[in-house]
């Protein structure tokens, strides 16, 4: 159920140091560390001798060592030293898988090393573009990756789980535009003249009346989700083509597949570097509370499904983004069991 030769994210760029960290991505368990370089590592997380999670070891050098019996193992995967003296194997190695560090996240490549491209990573260059800073952080999550896809392509949920922050019902009132170009899906959401949610409200000045709002979702298969968003005063003339005016970000959503029914969810905002450390880090803790909110909803709609497994999921106007989004994944998955079939 996950198309491979893919990057996904498996953690910021400050989860990964020297200790070693070991999560699963598409059902693979993956240790990384980084080297005495600052360079991160990606390995199978098994030792080939008694497959105790190499990530329960200990980093020595650019090396790791099993903390069962003390097999060494190089960055490379290659065995150099073996438990009780006995000379190193060649056949007695490790995996290693493609690893990029970039646009504030660690990538992991799930596929054919020889095809991992980094070209073929999603456009996060927002993070690190001048005069932008980007914060956020980590949630696993108990559902189908799919779930959470479908939840940040459709934010008419937000009126209801997310009331007391970014909910408000004049989102009902506004249509969305759904497109699709290649594995790209865009969904468009302007919502003209209308009061500020209560969240932005208390970050706009008092003077300021109703705005226009907008909400501009783009899934970038397998997993990746830019959500442009922001208020302007109606006064400031704004347009869905052009909003680069007053409170606009983007927010960052990763959905890295964990196992069938779980997930990893990167969660941040790249915003205009103008605030001091004390509001960044309320932001901050204001979005991760909003998320949060997901997670819950998320993974009691994770349950349910497994409770009534006769039942399907039903799709309304609403739900077109995900949708397309989920399209696009089923011809990646189509092409990917026809080459799979070609090779065999």
């Amino acid at each position: 159920m996950f198309p491979r030769n893919q990057w996904y994210a498996f953690g910021w760029d400050y989860e990964v140091g020297r200790a070693p960290i070991g999560r699963r991505i598409c059902n693979e368990p993956i240790v990384v560390y980084r080297r005495l370089d600052g360079t991160p590592v990606a390995l199978e997380d098994a030792c080939p001798h008694r497959l105790l999670p190499m990530s329960a070891g200990r980093v020595e050098g650019d090396n790791i060592r099993c903390g069962y019996h003390g097999l060494l193992m190089s960055s490379s995967g290659e065995t150099l030293e073996m438990p009780g003296g006995d000379p190193p194997r060649p056949h007695i190695c490790g995996k290693s898988y493609s690893i990029i560090e970039k646009h504030r996240f660690v990538w992991v490549w799930i596929g054919d090393p020889a095809r991992a491209d980094p070209d073929l990573l999603p456009d996060m260059s927002m993070n690190t573009a001048a005069g932008w800073r980007t914060d956020g952080g980590t949630y696993p999550v108990k559902c189908d990756y799919r779930l959470l896809i479908d939840n940040l392509m459709d934010l008419t949920h937000e009126t209801y789980v997310h009331s007391s922050s970014i909910g408000q019902a004049e989102i009902h009132d506004f249509p969305i535009k759904t497109s699709t170009e290649g594995q790209v899906v865009t969904c468009a959401r302007w919502m003209p003249n209308i009061p500020p949610a209560p969240l932005y409200r208390t970050r706009l000045p008092a003077d300021v009346g109703n705005v226009d709002r907008w909400q501009i979702c783009k899934f970038i298969a397998p997993s990746a989700i830019v959500i442009d968003i922001g208020v302007a005063p109606v006064e400031e003339r704004q347009t869905i083509e052009n909003h680069d005016k007053w409170r606009r970000s983007y927010v960052i959503n990763l959905i890295t597949p964990e196992t069938d029914r779980s997930c990893w969810y990167f969660w941040g905002a790249a915003r205009k570097d103008n605030g001091d450390a004390e509001d960044i880090a309320s932001r901050v803790r204001g979005q991760g509370a909003v998320f949060q909110e997901d997670v819950d909803i998320l993974e009691a709609q994770q349950r349910s499904i497994l409770a009534f497994p006769d039942r399907k999921l039903r799709a309304f106007s609403i739900d077109a983004g995900g949708v397309h989004a989920r399209l696009v994944l089923e011809r990646m998955m189509k092409k990917q069991a026809a080459d799979q079939a070609g090779q065999a």
